[in-house]
């Protein structure tokens, strides 16, 4: 049997609850349904988002389940496997349920590179967003992976929370960066190491250095990385979304309000964009939800006699 909702939110992270809550609010019948995998899962605290700055984010999540909680909404702890437009989606469980609009808020899975130890000590001291983690890790000595030559902005970036800074070209060949990025370096201040990272080198479980190949090891208590998103965009393509390709993957083509080229469907959160923080996600999930029960609103009324 097929359960009827007026809405589908996938994804239980920030941008999902937040539009399940504005959808809630208005007296929507929604359903979200959540795997369970947020992004910063990592991470021991999130920061950046005003009142919340330094909060736990599985305490943001289990918060914000709360608050959807009182106002109706359905969470069901489940993956959602296939959808079919109309909307029907399919669970892991075997469950289907159907949708009149469809919100997809599946987030993106980071892959950290393929160096030993780096996968272990991602979101401790392995880290890749300065805004997210450059105040706790000030003025200690940082390292900076370049995986591809945007890593030089990276290096710059990140010395505005150290002076400290070591550039470990890795797989990038020192003729790859221009004279604007070796200037730009210099005046920084950050030092530039050719060579490949072999391993990184950890002591009482915490890092101590970035190991070469050639057996010099560079003492480091902080390593910047550049991991490679996997946006979670399969259902999107089920139903057709168009995708533009960016440095970061392929994410769907949408308007302001996260709507995508499939009527019906919205996107928020990092399933629209790599760079959406969580107070990004929960703006765009308010967006989506504002617009979708005024979209629901309206058709209704227009199909009444």
């Amino acid at each position: 049997m097929t359960e009827q909702y007026e809405v589908i939110v996938v994804g239980g992270g920030a941008a999902g609850l937040s539009a399940a809550l504005v959808l809630g609010r208005a007296r929507r019948r929604t359903l979200v349904v959540d795997a369970g995998e947020p992004r910063n899962a990592p991470a021991a605290h999130m920061h950046g988002y005003l009142t919340r700055d330094g909060m736990p984010p599985a305490e943001f999540l289990a918060a914000g389940r709360e608050e959807i909680a009182r106002y109706g909404v359905d969470l069901v702890r489940d993956r959602a496997v296939d959808v079919v437009p109309g909307f029907t989606v399919s669970l892991a469980s075997g469950r289907t349920v159907r949708g009149r609009r469809l919100v997809v808020a599946t987030g993106l899975k980071d892959q950290p590179p393929a160096v030993p130890g780096v996968a272990e000590r991602f979101g401790r001291d392995v880290l890749h967003c300065p805004y997210c983690h450059g105040w706790e890790v000030r003025d200690r000595a940082f390292g900076v992976l370049a995986t591809t030559p945007m890593g030089v902005h990276q290096a710059l970036m990140v010395s505005q929370w150290s002076k400290d800074v070591t550039f470990f070209l890795h797989t990038v060949q020192e003729r790859d960066l221009t004279d604007d990025d070796l200037r730009r370096l210099a005046a920084a201040g950050v030092k530039v190491v050719p060579g490949e990272v072999a391993e990184l080198a950890v002591e009482d479980d915490r890092l101590t250095g970035v190991r070469l190949a050639d057996g010099t090891t560079h003492a480091r208590e902080v390593l910047f990385v550049a991991p490679r998103a996997e946006p979670r965009t399969d259902l999107l393509e089920r139903l057709g979304a168009e995708l533009r390709e960016t440095p970061f993957g392929a994410y769907p083509v949408v308007d302001e309000t996260g709507l995508t080229t499939v009527p019906g469907v919205w996107a928020a959160g990092n399933a629209m964009g790599f760079a959406e923080q969580v107070v990004n996600a929960a703006a765009g999930g308010y967006r989506a939800g504002a617009t979708i029960n005024g979209e629901l609103l309206m058709t209704d009324l227009d199909a009444t006699p």
